[in-house]
């Protein structure tokens, strides 16, 4: 019973002398008389359950109040005279947002019950996230044995300042792990530049990695400094290597080996001093093979390698990602949403994610905004209840599987001949035909 925190809201203070006595119960309310005062104290995630009290209608701004009220994973009971509960402006907002009310004068018992029914609730309820320090690491959350791989490679990888080739899906976060490795590197305090090398025209692409001089073709009217020069004493992200025209492998491979750009355009040889940490979704190996990567390129980049684990392969991990994300997003859910069912994360860790963490924030912010329920269910996320589709087909569903399946059979040995067929079947032609045109097999 010890140390439970509670917060109190009351514009006059009245009532907080009133539960000054609940200490010796254990509870240790925090008296706020005002909406800003209670969303600092509503900060620290340590309250669980507060109290809001009313002493006429417009005590609060109601829509600022409920906008609070609704942020919040805390349960609320409201303390009001008996007449207000009839108001009907102030009915609609008990029924949305609070677990209970409480009728003045305070009665000290009752009310011990209502908050200890209500701190139960708050701590024992499943869709409540809880997402603590220890989930992860490198700004990036999951503490699965595939994650805890991941985080000593990357201790390793920040200490040196070779080249870097990140693999993984799309979706699993490859840019995340890339920008981890330069912001707890020696460069942290250079710039990170990221380039895709996939979303860039082809004929653009030298340019815009390179810079280019004044003149240099045709709209070329100022000088202008390209991804790798913007990037000096910083890292350059190449995200989507496996897309780079192969005639533009062979310059990067030449900055590479040199240290050195000349922007388009240009006679002058600029010394850079840039670390470049690339990504793919493709087997670059395989894509040497097959001629669509150079080799000596490949061993430039794959110095160091990292692999970002798929969602699937990390399981124990969607539950804390849905969690992270639900709570980045507070400001965006629906006022009544409280948190996950048990069912929605039985469901989320069965589903495979072939989008990775991007599908499954996009599924979480979608739910999170268009659910009607207090807490997200499976449907909601648009994912299957575990166990929903193994249905127990009924005995008159497989006796017509049976059936269809042995006139079929025996007409095919038959040819069609629906003499033959009876016979075999032990049925007369009349019961025969009356069973092909109930299961409506075609002759």
């Amino acid at each position: 019973m010890l140390g439970r925190k509670g917060l109190l809201l009351d514009r006059t203070g009245e009532t907080g002398k009133s539960l000054e006595g609940l200490k010796l119960s254990g509870w240790d309310f925090q008296v706020t008389t005002s909406l800003e005062r209670a969303r600092k104290v509503l900060g620290n995630g340590e309250t669980l359950v507060g109290l809001v009290v009313f002493d006429a209608v417009d005590s609060w701004p109601l829509r600022d109040l409920e906008s609070m009220l609704s942020r919040h994973e805390v349960e609320w009971i409201a303390v009001l005279p008996r007449a207000l509960l009839d108001d009907p402006t102030l009915a609609p907002v008990l029924r949305r947002n609070f677990y209970d009310f409480h009728t003045l004068p305070l009665d000290r018992e009752r009310m011990l019950i209502t908050l200890g029914h209500a701190h139960g609730k708050a701590s024992l309820c499943p869709g409540v996230p809880r997402h603590e320090e220890g989930d992860g690491r490198f700004g990036m959350t999951g503490r699965s044995a595939k994650m805890l791989h991941l985080y000593r490679q990357i201790e390793k990888i920040i200490t040196v300042d070779a080249p870097v080739l990140i693999g993984g899906e799309s979706g699993t976060g490859k840019e995340l792990v890339a920008r981890a490795v330069h912001g707890h590197s020696a460069r942290s305090q250079g710039p990170f530049i990221e380039m895709n090398c996939g979303a860039i025209p082809a004929n653009l692409i030298h340019s815009e990695l390179f810079g280019y001089e004044r003149g240099a073709f045709t709209g070329a009217h100022q000088r202008t400094i390209g991804h790798i020069e913007a990037a000096n004493g910083g890292v350059l992200f190449l995200d989507e290597i496996g897309d780079l025209p192969l005639d533009l492998q062979a310059s990067l491979l030449r900055f590479l080996q040199e240290k050195t750009i000349v922007r388009v355009g240009g006679t002058e040889r600029l010394r850079m001093n840039v670390r470049v940490i690339a990504a793919t979704h493709v087997d670059l190996k395989r894509a040497v093979e097959q001629g669509r990567f150079r080799e000596d390129l490949y061993y430039r980049l794959n110095v160091l390698h990292l692999v970002v684990p798929a969602l699937r392969e990390r399981r124990d991990d969607i539950e804390l990602l849905a969690q992270m994300i639900y709570g980045k997003n507070q400001d965006q859910r629906s006022p009544q949403v409280r948190g996950f069912s048990a069912e929605a994360y039985q469901a989320m860790t069965a589903y495979d994610w072939p989008g990775n963490v991007r599908e499954l924030i996009n599924r979480v912010q979608h739910a999170m905004i268009m659910t009607e329920n207090r807490f997200i269910s499976a449907a909601d996320l648009g994912l299957p209840a575990v166990g929903a589709h193994e249905t127990t087909p009924t005995l008159d569903e497989v006796r017509t599987t049976v059936e269809r399946e042995m006139i079929e059979s025996s007409l095919k040995r038959y040819q069609n001949n629906v003499s033959a067929t009876a016979r075999q079947l032990g049925v007369s032609r009349v019961t025969l035909y009356r069973m092909i045109d109930r299961l409506k097999i075609v002759l």
